[in-house]
């Protein structure tokens, strides 16, 4: 049987596939992944998705499986290896922010005592179940990434405007935004 998915999905695309059915919209709890997110939307910026995710492995060896502290530390030596890492998008704004982003995300994890405290408390601690026909339908921001990004920003981070924020809460499972005809939509909203 074939299964239904969202309309941004490319047909016949193991790795959007894969991505939609396992990740999009799954809720994450673990900080780790929530880096690796942070770190990949702000790649993306300006880009496709598409062109992330056939980096995604590249992407993991040059910034240390995503983890923050390691990254956090990163110098000179290290920015310059990544401009000229091919696997990776080579921007040094982006390379910059990744850095400067996981010194506030172990910031952050003082304050709240972990990411994941500190991101959920967006949504009350539970996702947003939208319910879209049409992917048109589906705004590229809302209040609570709004709210988000603008704390964000508060607190030192780049590449975390309002819509890279909303992608990132669907990407994380803050937001259900899977179609009402896809069969995440309804998995998704069960588990809630």
């Amino acid at each position: 049987m074939i299964k239904k998915r969202c309309s941004w999905v490319r047909a016949n695309d193991s790795l959007e596939e894969a991505y939609h059915d396992d990740e999009w919209g799954v809720p994450v709890h673990d900080d780790r992944i929530h880096f690796e997110f942070l770190l990949l939307e702000g790649a993306q910026a300006g880009l496709s998705w598409h062109t992330i995710l056939i980096r995604r492995e590249n992407y993991r060896q040059a910034f240390a499986q995503f983890d923050p502290r390691i990254v956090a530390s990163y110098q000179e030596k290290q920015v310059q290896e990544l401009l000229a890492n091919k696997g990776i998008i080579r921007n040094r704004l982006k390379i910059a922010s990744a850095i400067q982003n996981a010194q506030k995300f172990l910031k952050i994890q003082e304050e709240f005592g972990s990411f994941d405290h500190y991101i959920w408390r967006f949504v009350d601690g539970k996702p947003i179940q939208n319910c879209w026909k049409e992917i048109k339908d589906v705004p590229s921001t809302s209040p609570e990434a709004q709210a988000l990004s603008k704390d964000l920003k508060k607190r030192g981070f780049n590449f975390v405007g309002p819509t890279i924020m909303y992608a990132h809460m669907q990407a994380i499972g803050m937001v259900n935004d899977h179609l009402v005809g896809c069969f995440k939509h309804r998995e998704l909203c069960k588990n809630h």
